[in-house]
């Protein structure tokens, strides 16, 4: 029983970390191991790039601590090698960092690629305005640790998670990004049945995975769409067709929100729609942690797929 959260706000930035951070601590209930967020900030020509340089629970000794700290230089390094030129780097927490830079190229995954050669390094989000955090922890522990509360941004999503079939871990904690595809990541309720199949497709296409989660298969299931012309909404009705079982998910791009029920619609999702915002969680509870005014909600139909622009 996991929980999930979206927001977009049509008429520019505001304060998105914080507002996600009370929507996903109202849902805590849903899943108290670990919280992520993707969070979308103004356009920039920058990129970001979310590094987890060892994962949280490992066995911390002087041995390892040195090789952390190798780590975050050798991350650099492999960066400008690559022809990126580094702008800035965060040392965000002790086992993750933060690297701003400037690109030329067009090339994502041989970036990914050279950062995730190096021992421990999973490259958790890239692209010019997401921004992917997630740890293990309730969504304000995460927020304090990784400074969202001054996070200013147009849209984002969110997911508390339930550990039932893998480890408490940063891995196995959403959203998770579309590699290699720049800006594009989803957080999911449910199961696909087919997830071995589309697995195997997409790896047979060049992709790799972090996890044993269907959730990052639907994300590069539909980067891979809109890649080869598809609009969010296009991709998003084509998952429909495609992927079995019982899920509720949202997906986000630089300039869009969507979800998408499958034909039971079983998993929950509750919906608002203002002039200013648009807000989806899997309580109404989580709405109204943000939408301080007498809202009505709905719940989207089985099959059902709504997209909205910033």
């Amino acid at each position: 029983m996991c929980g999930i959260a979206g927001l977009i706000y049509k008429n520019g930035a505001t304060a998105i970390g914080e507002d996600m951070t009370r929507m996903l601590q109202s849902l805590k209930h849903r899943g108290p191991d670990s919280t992520g967020y993707a969070l979308y900030r103004p356009p920039a020509e920058d990129w970001v790039m979310h590094v987890k340089l060892a994962d949280v629970n490992a066995e911390r000794d002087f041995e390892f601590d040195q090789r952390i700290a190798r780590n975050r230089g050798e991350v650099r390094r492999r960066l400008e090698r690559a022809g990126a030129e580094v702008l800035e780097v965060q040392d965000t927490t002790p086992h993750a960092m933060t690297v701003r830079f400037s690109y030329d190229g067009d090339d994502l995954k041989l970036l990914a690629d050279r950062i995730e050669d190096i021992h421990g390094a999973e490259v958790l989000s890239l692209g010019h305005q997401l921004e992917i955090v997630k740890d293990i922890g309730d969504a304000q522990t995460v927020a304090s640790e990784y400074g969202l509360q001054g996070f200013t941004g147009t849209h984002g999503i969110g997911h508390v998670r339930m550990a039932t079939e893998s480890d408490v871990d940063i891995s196995g904690a959403h959203p998770y990004w579309a590699y290699p595809f720049s800006d594009v990541a989803v957080v999911h309720n449910g199961q696909l049945t087919n997830y071995h199949q589309w697995r195997r497709r997409l790896e047979r296409s060049g992709h790799r995975f972090q996890s044993e989660c269907d959730s990052e298969i639907i994300a590069v299931y539909l980067a891979e769409r809109m890649d080869a012309g598809d609009s969010l909404e296009d991709a998003m009705h084509r998952s429909l067709e495609d992927l079995d079982g019982v899920f509720t998910y949202l997906a986000v791009t630089s300039d869009a929100l969507g979800m998408a029920k499958d034909e039971l619609a079983a998993k929950p999702l509750v919906l608002y729609e203002g002039e200013d915002v648009v807000a989806l969680a899997s309580e109404e509870i989580a709405i109204r942690a943000v939408v301080d005014r007498e809202i009505e909600t709905y719940d989207p139909y089985e099959s059902e797929v709504m997209v909205w622009q910033r």
